[in-house]
């Protein structure tokens, strides 16, 4: 707008170049969240939830399920399933 009108031809071009550089930098970033967060969302349990769902992994293991596949479906890590 008014404020371009004001900047010379080389301002603009050193403006340019620096929004070229962050748009880079925000594409960058975004692909690299999106290779490191492939799983869902992380979830925090509490309280009554939590307990629950610690006696539901628990019993899943009694059962004969791989302890890889628990924590794939539950998004959890192997050794927090292993800690139960």
């Amino acid at each position: 707008g008014a404020l371009a009108m004001n900047l010379t031809n080389r301002q603009r071009q050193k403006l340019e170049a620096i929004i070229a550089g962050a748009r880079a930098i925000l594409l960058e970033a975004k692909s690299s969240s999106s290779v490191k967060g492939a799983g869902p969302k992380r979830l925090r349990r509490s309280g009554k939830d939590l307990i629950a769902f610690r006696k539901m992994l628990v019993s899943e293991r009694k059962k004969g399920v791989p302890v890889a596949d628990l924590a794939k479906k539950h998004n959890v890590s192997i050794a927090y399933i292993y800690k139960l």
